[in-house]
C-alpha cells in the first residue's frame, strides 16, 4: 500500500507540473471560441489573420493532443491508484481486525493455562504438606525410641556395674528373689527388687491397665491417616493416676514435642512398655520401679500428639504401647481381664 501510495503522489505531482502549459491551451481554445477566424472569403487582412489561426492550431494542436492523451492517462492512472488504495484498506482493515480476535483469543488461551498452571501448583503444594505431615506422625515415636537406644544401653550398663559393685549384698538377696520368682506365678510379687521378678514374655494376661479408664483405641485401628494404631489408647479422668504396669527401668520421663509428658520402662526380656499424654511424672530416669508403683498423672485434657488420631473423645487420653526387639505388638494380650478389681485396689 505504501507503493500505490508513492505512485499516486507522483501522478498528482506530474499534473500539478503541467498546471501551467494546460492553462494557457485552455485559455487559447477559450479565445478561438469567443472570436472564431473569419472565412475565407473576405478581405485580405482577414485571410491573413486565418492562415495564421491556421499555422498556429496546427502546430499546438498536436501538443495539445499529446498532453491531452497525458492527461487522460494520468487521470485514469490517478483513479485506478485510488480505487486499489481502496481496495489495500479494506483488506488491511480485515486483516487487523482478523488478527485483534487472534489476539484475543491467544490471551483467553494464556489466562487459562495460567489458571491452570496455579491450580495444579496448589494441588501439588496441597498433597505435599499432607505427605510431610503423615511421615511427621508416623516417625514423631520411633524417632524417640531411636534416639533414647543409646542412653537405654548406658542405664543397663549402669545397673550391671552397681549390680557388681554390690556383690556381697546381691548374694543376700538371691535368695529372697528366688522366692519372689516362685510366688510371682500365684500372686504379685513383692516390691523389695532392683530388678524384674520374672520375664516379661511370662506375663501375658496378667498385667493391669496403667490406669482407669476406657479403650477408645485398639492396636492396628485406623488412626485417620490411613495407618494403624501402634499401640491403644485410654481415655481416663482428670488427674488420674498413671501406674507402672510391670517391673522395669524408666529408661526415659520427661516431655515430648506435643505428646505431653511421657514414660518409656525397659522392662527387661527385649521389652518396653511406652506410656504417652500424661501432664506430671513422678519418677526420675534411671529408677527402678515395680508393678503397680505410681509414675505419672493424667492433665485436665488431652494432648495433641496423643490423641489426634481423630479419636471422638474430650477426656485426657493415655496412649499405651508395648515393643519387643524394637517393633509395636498387640498389647491386648497382656491385659487380665478384671480391671474392676485393678481400680478398686488402687483405690484403697
Amino acid at each position: 500500500m505504501t507503493g500505490l501510495s508513492e505512485r499516486q503522489a507522483s501522478v498528482r505531482l506530474s499534473l500539478v507540473s503541467r498546471r501551467a502549459v494546460l492553462a494557457e491551451v485552455l485559455a487559447a481554445l477559450q479565445r478561438i471560441g469567443r472570436d472564431p477566424p473569419p472565412a475565407l472569403l473576405v478581405s485580405p487582412e482577414d485571410a491573413l489573420s486565418s492562415v495564421r489561426s491556421a499555422i498556429l492550431l496546427g502546430a499546438v494542436v498536436p501538443e495539445i493532443r499529446a498532453e491531452t492523451e497525458a492527461l487522460a492517462g494520468d487521470l485514469q492512472e490517478l483513479a485506478a491508484l485510488r480505487q486499489s488504495i481502496a481496495l489495500e484498506r479494506q483488506s488491511l482493515a480485515k486483516a487487523l481486525e482478523d488478527n485483534a480476535a487472534e489476539e484475543l483469543r491467544l490471551a483467553n488461551l494464556a489466562s487459562e493455562k495460567t489458571a491452570l498452571l496455579a491450580e495444579s501448583q496448589r494441588r501439588i503444594e496441597i498433597e505435599r504438606q499432607r505427605a510431610e505431615a503423615l511421615s511427621e506422625r508416623s516417625s514423631e515415636l520411633e524417632a524417640v525410641i531411636a534416639s533414647l537406644a543409646d542412653e537405654i544401653t548406658t542405664l543397663k550398663q549402669a545397673a550391671d556395674a552397681a549390680r557388681l559393685a554390690e556383690e556381697e549384698r546381691q548374694r543376700q538377696l538371691a535368695e529372697r528373689l528366688e522366692r519372689a520368682r516362685a510366688f510371682a506365678a500365684v500372686a504379685v510379687p513383692d516390691k523389695n527388687r532392683i530388678m524384674p521378678a520374672y520375664a516379661f514374655s511370662k506375663l501375658p494376661g496378667t498385667l493391669a491397665h496403667p490406669a482407669a479408664g476406657e479403650t477408645i483405641g485398639r492396636f492396628g485401628a485406623d488412626d485417620g491417616t490411613g495407618h494403624g494404631l501402634t499401640g491403644e489408647v485410654l481415655a481416663t479422668e482428670k488427674g488420674a493416676t498413671v501406674y507402672a504396669p510391670a517391673d522395669g527401668w524408666v529408661a526415659y520421663a520427661g516431655p515430648f514435642r506435643n505428646y505431653g509428658q511421657i514414660v518409656i520402662l525397659d522392662t527387661g526380656d527385649n521389652h518396653h512398655v511406652v506410656l504417652a499424654g500424661m501432664e506430671e511424672i513422678e519418677v526420675p530416669a534411671g529408677r527402678f520401679v515395680v508393678s503397680g508403683e505410681p509414675l505419672a498423672k493424667m492433665g485436665e485434657t488431652r494432648f495433641a500428639g496423643s490423641a489426634a488420631l481423630t479419636l471422638a473423645s474430650e477426656r485426657p487420653t493415655l496412649y499405651i504401647e508395648i515393643r519387643k526387639d524394637g517393633q509395636p505388638v498387640d498389647p491386648r494380650p497382656w491385659w487380665k481381664d478384671e480391671m474392676s478389681s485393678r481400680k478398686a485396689s488402687n483405690d484403697t
